[in-house]
C-alpha cells in the first residue's frame, strides 16, 4: 500500500514558504490535475502568490524551478480538489 497524506496537510505545508533554518524556499515534487483534465508533475516546484484571493478560489499558487531554484515556469494555480500526489505521497481528503 502507497504512503498517504491529508489534503489539509499539505495546504499547511504550502502555506510555509521557506525553511526557517536555511531560508531558502521549500521545494517539494507535486501532480495535479488541471481543469481540461490534463495531469501536470513538476519534481521540483515551490509555493507562490498569485494576484487572486487564494482561500475563495480554493487554490494555491505553483512555480515549477529547476536544480537551482530558478523559475522555469510560470505561476499557476492549483485547485486543492486537484492535487494528486505530494513529495511521492497520495493525497486523500
Amino acid at each position: 500500500m502507497a504512503t498517504t497524506i491529508k489534503r489539509n496537510l499539505v495546504l499547511k505545508e504550502l502555506d510555509i514558504k521557506e525553511d526557517p533554518i536555511t531560508g531558502k524556499q521549500r521545494v517539494f515534487s507535486i501532480v495535479f490535475d488541471k481543469k481540461n483534465g490534463e495531469r501536470v508533475y513538476y519534481p521540483r516546484a515551490v509555493s507562490c502568490g498569485l494576484n487572486m484571493d487564494l482561500k475563495t478560489n480554493r487554490c494555491r499558487g505553483i512555480l515549477a524551478v529547476d536544480k537551482d531554484g530558478i523559475a522555469i515556469s510560470h505561476p499557476t494555480p492549483v485547485g486543492i480538489d486537484r492535487i494528486i500526489r505530494y513529495n511521492d505521497l497520495i493525497v486523500i481528503f
